[in-house]
């Protein structure tokens, strides 16, 4: 019997608490704002993942956007050193034409 009214008091005690931490938590209007404070965190948590798409979409485009610009001054860059560098062919038919030259007035 002593036992019951132990449980009895120990829940009684939960529950008093309880009441006094939503009390202080929410005020007089706790069951309204308990659903006012749900529909704000589902709206923001919808806003954050709303931020966090646009983000990674943000990033992707970025990324994309860096690599085509790299891939177009490589190429710039191939095409250029193409019209620049001198061929093997004529710095060694100038030099071969110096040396007969130079053999040939000895």
């Amino acid at each position: 019997m002593s036992r019951d009214y132990d449980s009895q008091l120990l829940e009684s005690v939960a529950v008093r608490r309880r009441r006094m931490r939503d009390a202080l938590l929410f005020g007089a209007q706790r069951a309204r704002r308990t659903a006012d404070e749900r529909f704000g965190k589902m709206f923001a948590g919808i806003a954050i993942a709303a931020v966090l798409c646009a983000g990674c979409v943000g990033w992707s485009f970025l990324q994309a956007t860096l690599a085509k610009q790299k891939a177009e001054e490589e190429k710039q860059q191939q095409q250029q050193g193409q019209l620049y560098d001198p061929t093997p062919s004529a710095s060694a038919t100038g030099a071969g034409e110096k040396g007969d030259k130079g053999a040939e007035k000895q």
